[in-house]
């Protein structure tokens, strides 16, 4: 009997698989502006309502607790109903939070929506790595999870290129208003080219799960099987404490504590860089130009990392993206001469953060078993989305205090430092345990 599993793992991948992929980019895309609008939006707002830095540190932080609730909740969803049900419900529920940030009145409904709009990224993000990683081969599957992570700062590419244009015209809310649309946008093309994970599939079948999966095999080019292999005992949830027993406790523990750090340096740039810049007397289109770059930067970085892990180990290209992260997030603190120095030091600056984030995706997928590996994927998006919603928290009230971006910088940048030493660690563990095994 032949394990539809191991035809995925050895055959080419076929075009309808690398449509699968690219529609994953394509929704972490949509992730990537989604979470960045309150920033393309966030100088309009403060201008309109008065906002002071402390407070708009804590409007910004809001879609990532609501993140992290939807990375705990609906991770763990996502390996008992599916990636493709998860993906489907967390498409509707973003664009009812983007809508409602587009008609909020105030901090308080604004921070509420966008709590809203959180919760369904935060789902998304997790089915979206196991969907890729169970639609990819073994020779590509690194390079697929570390593109479609890729897609965070393409999205924020494109949507802060439209944002830019729009707010030339149109006051913030439209914003929110483009947001929406593009989300719901997405729904009939997940139905017509995502099928669900044939790995899940077979983790949890039922009546019709061989007809699934041949019709997914079938649409991949692949050959067809005449039985499932048996399913894994059957469970109704899959408990978080499973990941912290036996040889998943290490890189559970490690790359939580990796994407907790690095995540917190990350979000400081691309939250706060439109209002930095604003306040060096640019205007918001200027402003939103400067992000822009910081993510061309992010998404070159992504696709270059993918092409190296043909050749260099993952786990030390994240180690040297996040250290060069410490670098640059330092230098652009420094860095106020000119619109066109800061466009350059922060599109540098975003391809080494962006680098070590999707690394890190990579490292997850490639970790945990299929069984866990959306609950895995959510435990660790939603622990450090959770904390580093108090990175834009935190830097504005160390502003508010009288602190200058270069002394914010220095302090922002050193998460990044803290990740590369939790990957050193989960790389000598995996070296030592080979050793042993040998």
């Amino acid at each position: 009997m032949q394990d539809p599993r191991a035809i995925i793992d050895r055959e080419p991948m076929s075009r309808f698989q690398w449509i699968v992929v690219a529609i994953m980019i394509g929704l972490n895309a949509l992730d990537g502006f989604d979470v960045l609008s309150i920033s393309f939006a966030s100088p309009g707002i403060s201008k309109a309502w008065g906002v002071d830095r402390a407070a708009l540190g804590f409007v910004l932080s809001m879609e990532l607790i609501g993140m992290a609730a939807g990375s705990f909740l609906l991770g763990s969803l996502a390996d008992m109903i599916g990636r493709r049900r998860t993906i489907l419900g967390c498409l509707v529920v973003m664009a009812i939070g983007m809508f409602g940030a587009s008609s909020s009145g105030g901090i308080v409904i604004l921070s509420v929506w966008r709590v809203v709009t959180g919760f369904g990224i935060g789902g998304m993000l997790a089915a979206t790595n196991a969907a890729v990683a169970e639609a990819s081969n073994a020779k590509h599957r690194n390079l697929a999870v570390v593109l479609m992570a890729g897609g965070y700062p393409v999205g924020a590419i494109v949507g802060g290129s439209i944002s830019a244009a729009l707010l030339a015209r149109h006051d913030w809310p439209v914003v929110f208003q483009f947001g929406a649309v593009a989300t719901l946008c997405f729904i009939p093309l997940v139905l017509w080219r995502a099928p669900e994970s044939i790995a899940f599939l077979i983790q949890r079948p039922d009546a019709r799960a061989l007809h699934r999966v041949n019709a997914t095999l079938r649409r991949m080019g692949h050959g067809t099987v005449d039985a499932l292999p048996p399913p894994p005992p059957a469970r109704a949830s899959v408990p978080l404490t499973e990941l912290f027993q036996g040889t998943l406790a290490r890189p559970t523990i490690l790359l939580t504590i990796a994407y907790l750090a690095h995540i917190m340096t990350f979000y400081f740039t691309l939250k706060w860089i439109p209002k930095i810049v604003v306040d060096l007397g640019f205007a918001p289109s200027a402003a939103a130009g400067v992000l822009v770059w910081a993510n061309v930067g992010g998404a070159s970085g992504s696709i270059l990392l993918g092409l190296m892990t043909a050749r260099v180990r993952l786990s030390r290209l994240a180690i040297a993206a996040m250290l060069a992260s410490v670098v640059m997030v330092t230098l652009f603190g420094r860095m106020t001469d000119g619109i066109g120095e800061l466009s350059a030091i922060a599109a540098v600056a975003g391809f080494c953060t962006n680098a070590g984030v999707v690394a890190i995706y990579a490292l997850v997928a490639r970790a945990f078993p299929v069984g866990v590996r959306a609950s895995a994927t959510g435990f660790i998006i939603g622990v450090g989305r959770g904390g580093s919603a108090l990175a834009p928290a935190l830097a504005g009230l160390l502003f508010a205090a009288g602190y200058a971006l270069p002394s914010v910088a220095v302090l922002m940048a050193l998460g990044s430092l803290v990740a590369a030493c939790a990957i050193l660690l989960l790389a000598r563990g995996e070296t030592l345990d080979q050793a042993r095994a040998g």
